[in-house]
C-alpha cells in the first residue's frame, strides 16, 4: 500500500525503503512453537486454522500429514505442551483475556479434547511433571480460594484430580521426578520468601532457607535432578548477580556451577532424563550459552557455526537424539529446524513469517547508557533503513525517535527480532528500548535501585536515555515519542504528565494511571506477592506510602499534559483494570485536553487477537505520523475488522473517524 504523510516533516532525508505492511509484522505466523514429542514419533506446532492459531500435529517422519487437533474460533492458543507419555498435547486458555487459564488436553490417537480443569474463575498452574510417571502431572488450582493454589495430582488418562496439599499462605511449590512435593515457598514480612521442606504433603514448621526483599527476584529454586539428590538454585545471596548453585540435598552443602559479574544466570539446559544441568545462559547485551557437558558443547558449537544469530533449543526427545531449534537472525524472520544429533543433520522445517523474507528489516544494536547517578543501562537501538550509510550505529542525520518502554517493570528488553522495532524503524523512526533500573537480569543491586522509584529515578533513567540519543545525534530533542505497555504505559503517562515538555506525544497501552487503585485491584492470586509490591512501590496502608503512591500517579497531574496522547485498553484486563484508563481519559476530558481512547471488549492485558493488535497499531501509526512525521499505512478496514471501540477522541487521530464509519 502507498505511504501517507501527515503534518510534521521528517528530520531525515534517508531514502525511503518499501513500506512493510502491518499485517505482515503483526498477523499470524505461518507456524510457531515447533516441538518434538518425548518419544520422537510426532512433531507439533501452532498454526492458523480458519485464521486462529491452533495446535497441529504430524508424524515426525512425514510432516505432510500434519492436521489440526484443536478448533479455537476466537482467541489464539499461545502455548502447548506434550505429556510425558507422548499420548496427549495440552494447552491453557482463558476467556477474553481474563487470565483465568484452564488446562485442556487432546488425545493424539483419537483427537478427543478434554477440559482437564473444569472450573469457573480458576487459574491453573503446572506444579510438576515427571519423566518417570508419564501419565500424570501436578497442578495448582485456586478454585477453592482465589488467593491460593492447592496442589492436585492430575491423571491425564482419566482426568481425575486428587488434592494433595492446601496452598493457604504459600506462593508456590516444587516437586521432584516422582511427583512428590518437596518444597513450599511462603512470602515473609521482609519482602522475600521462606523455603520449607515438605514431607507427606505437609510443610515443616520452620523454614530451612529464606530471602529478604533484595534477593526475592534473583533467588529461587530451579529444580531437582531426577534422582532427587541435587537441588539447583539460581541464587544471589552473598553476591550481586544470581549464580547457578547445586545443593546436595542430603548434606545441604552447595557448590557454584556458574556465575557472571554482569548478569544473572538466566536459563539452564538439563538432561531430559537425569535432570542434570548440561549448559547455562547469561544475557547481558546478548544471550550467550556455555556448556557444562562437553558433548552438549559440541552440539551447541555446531549449531552456532551453521546458523546466524541467536540459537535456542526448544525441545528434546527422551533419548536426546532429536532436538527442535529456534533460530533468530534479527534481520530476518525466525526459523525452526529439526536437528538429529547422531548424524548432525539440520533440517529447516519452516520460516515463521515467510512473507518477511527479503523485506527491508534492520539490525538491532545493543548499547550501554549511563545514568546521572552512575548506573549502566543496557539498551537496544534500531534505525530506519537507509539512515546509517556508514554502518556506525548512528543515523547520518538525526531522525525522529520512539522510546519504547518495556512492561513489568520487573522484566527486561532483549536482543532479537522485534516486530515493534521493525515496524517503527520502517516508518522512519529510530527505536530505543532501555533496561531502566528495576529491570531484571542484571543483579539485585540494579533491581533494588528501582525500589520506591516509580515515576522518579526510574523515569530519570528514561530521560537520561533520551538525552543520550539527542547528544549522540540519533534524534532531535523535540522529535521523541514515548510508547509502551503495562509499566511502559505507566511510563508514557508519567512522561507526559511529569515531564510535559520532554516528549512530543505518547502511546499508552494498558498502563496504570493511579498506583493506589492499581494496588487495590490486583488479582487475588497475586496476594502472595503483595508485600513485595508494597515495599517496591509504596504501601497504601501507611500515610507515607499512600502519599508516595499519589505523588507518583499520573492521574493527579493529568492537567499538566499538553502533548497528544493515545490510549489502548482491554476491557477484561485483570492486572490493570479498565478504570485505570477510564479515569485519566475523564480527567483529560474535563480539562479539554485531547486524548484518543481505543477500547477492546474481548481483550485483557495486551492485545492477543491479531486483528485487534493490527487495528490498534494502525491507529498508533497514524497518530505517530501526525506527531513525528513518519510514514503511515492507511488505517483502511483494520478497525472495522477488529472489536475496537473508540469511546473518545477519534477526531484527534488522522483517519480514525472515517475508519469507524466504513
Amino acid at each position: 500500500m502507498a505511504a501517507t504523510s501527515f503534518t510534521a516533516p521528517p528530520l531525515s532525508a534517508a531514502p525511503a525503503a518499501p513500506l512493510i505492511e502491518r499485517a505482515k509484522l503483526f498477523g499470524n505466523p505461518s507456524r510457531a512453537q515447533l516441538r518434538v514429542s518425548p518419544d520422537g514419533k510426532y512433531l507439533s506446532w501452532l498454526a492458523p486454522r480458519d485464521g486462529v492459531m491452533n495446535i497441529w500435529i504430524a508424524p515426525a517422519n512425514d510432516v505432510s500429514k500434519a492436521r489440526p487437533y484443536t478448533a479455537e474460533k476466537q482467541r489464539p492458543i499461545g502455548q502447548h505442551y506434550w505429556s510425558g507419555d507422548s499420548r496427549m498435547v495440552m494447552y491453557v486458555q482463558d476467556k477474553g483475556g481474563d487470565e483465568n487459564f484452564l488446562l485442556y488436553g487432546v488425545d493424539v490417537a483419537s483427537g478427543k479434547e478434554t477440559l482437564l480443569t473444569p472450573f469457573e474463575k480458576t487459574r491453573v498452574q503446572v506444579v510438576g511433571t515427571s519423566k518417570a510417571i508419564k501419565d500424570k502431572i501436578l497442578v495448582g488450582l485456586n478454585n477453592r480460594d482465589a488467593r491460593w493454589h492447592d496442589v492436585h495430582l492430575l491423571d491425564l488418562g482419566t482426568g481425575k484430580l486428587t488434592e494433595l496439599m492446601r496452598g493457604d499462605g504459600f506462593a508456590g511449590f516444587l516437586a521432584d521426578d516422582t511427583l512428590t512435593v518437596r518444597m513450599a515457598l511462603r512470602p515473609n514480612e521482609a519482602g522475600g520468601y521462606d523455603f520449607f521442606r515438605v514431607a507427606n504433603n505437609k510443610a515443616e514448621d520452620k523454614p530451612f532457607s529464606s530471602t529478604t526483599l533484595e534477593d526475592s527476584l534473583t533467588t529461587q529454586p530451579a529444580g531437582y535432578t531426577a534422582d532427587g539428590s541435587t537441588l539447583y538454585w539460581l541464587d544471589s545471596r552473598n553476591r550481586d548477580t544470581a549464580a547457578l548453585v547445586a545443593q546436595d540435598v542430603a548434606s545441604g552443602t552447595t557448590k557454584i556451577v556458574a556465575e557472571n559479574p554482569k548478569a544473572d544466570i538466566g536459563g539452564t539446559l538439563t538432561n531430559p532424563l537425569t535432570g542434570v544441568v548440561e549448559a547455562y545462559s547469561v544475557e547481558y547485551l546478548m544471550t550467550d550459552w556455555t556448556a557444562v557437558d562437553p558433548a552438549i558443547g559440541a552440539d551447541i558449537a555446531f549449531l552456532k557455526g551453521k546458523l546466524k544469530g541467536d540459537v535456542s533449543i526448544t525441545s528434546r526427545t527422551d533419548d536426546d537424539s532429536v532436538w527442535t531449534i529456534y533460530n533468530d537472525p534479527v534481520t530476518g524472520p525466525p526459523t525452526a529446524y529439526l536437528y538429529k544429533r547422531g548424524t548432525k543433520a539440520l533440517e529447516k522445517l519452516y520460516v515463521t513469517w515467510p512473507e518477511l523474507e527479503g523485506a527491508p528489516l534492520v539490525p538491532m544494536r545493543g548499547v550501554e547508557i549511563g545514568t546521572r547517578d552512575g548506573l549502566t543501562m543496557t539498551a537496544y537501538l534500531s534505525l530506519p533503513p537507509g539512515s546509517d550509510a556508514n554502518g556506525d550505529g548512528k543515523p547520518d542525520s538525526p531522525v525522529p525517535m520512539v522510546l519504547f518502554v518495556h512492561g513489568g517493570p520487573w522484566a527486561r528488553d532483549s536482543y532479537g527480532y522485534n516486530p515493534y522495532h521493525q515496524w517503527l524503524a520502517n516508518r522512519g523512526y529510530a527505536v530505543l528500548s532501555v533496561n531502566y533500573r528495576g529491570s531484571t537480569g542484571f543483579g539485585k543491586t540494579f533491581i533494588s535501585a528501582g525500589d520506591l522509584q516509580w515515576g522518579a529515578k526510574m523515569h530519570d533513567d528514561l530521560i537520561d536515555a533520551v538525552d543520550w540519543a539527542v547528544k549522540g545525534g540519533i534524534t532531535a530533542k523535540d522529535k521523541v515519542a514515548i510508547m509502551g505497555g503495562s509499566y511502559g504505559g505507566y511510563a508514557t503517562l508519567a512522561g507526559l504528565a511529569f515531564t510535559p515538555d520532554t516528549f512530543a506525544c505518547g502511546v499508552d497501552i494498558v498502563g496504570p494511571s493511579n498506583l493506589e487503585t492499581l494496588l487495590k485491584t490486583i488479582p487475588p492470586y497475586w496476594t502472595a506477592g503483595i508485600q513485595q509490591f508494597y515495599q517496591r512501590m509504596g504501601n497504601p496502608n501507611t500515610p507515607d506510602g499512600l502519599a508516595l503512591l499519589k505523588e507518583r500517579s499520573p492521574l493527579y497531574k493529568a492537567d499538566r499534559i499538553v502533548k497528544p496522547l493515545l490510549i489502548g485498553q482491554g476491557a477484561n484486563d485483570p492486572r490493570v483494570n479498565q478504570a485505570e484508563s477510564d479515569q485519566i481519559v475523564s480527567a483529560m476530558r474535563a480539562k479539554n485536553i485531547p486524548v484518543t481512547y481505543v477500547l477492546f471488549p474481548d481483550e485483557g492485558h495486551g492485545f492477543h487477537r491479531p486483528e485487534n493488535n493490527i487495528a490498534f497499531n494502525a491507529v498508533a501509526e497514524g497518530f505517530l505520523g501526525k506527531c513525528l512525521g513518519g510514514r503511515a499505512e492507511p488505517i483502511g478496514g483494520t478497525v472495522k475488522a477488529s472489536t475496537a471501540q473508540v469511546p473518545h477522541g477519534a477526531e484527534f487521530t488522522p483517519g480514525l473517524a472515517d475508519a469507524l464509519k466504513k
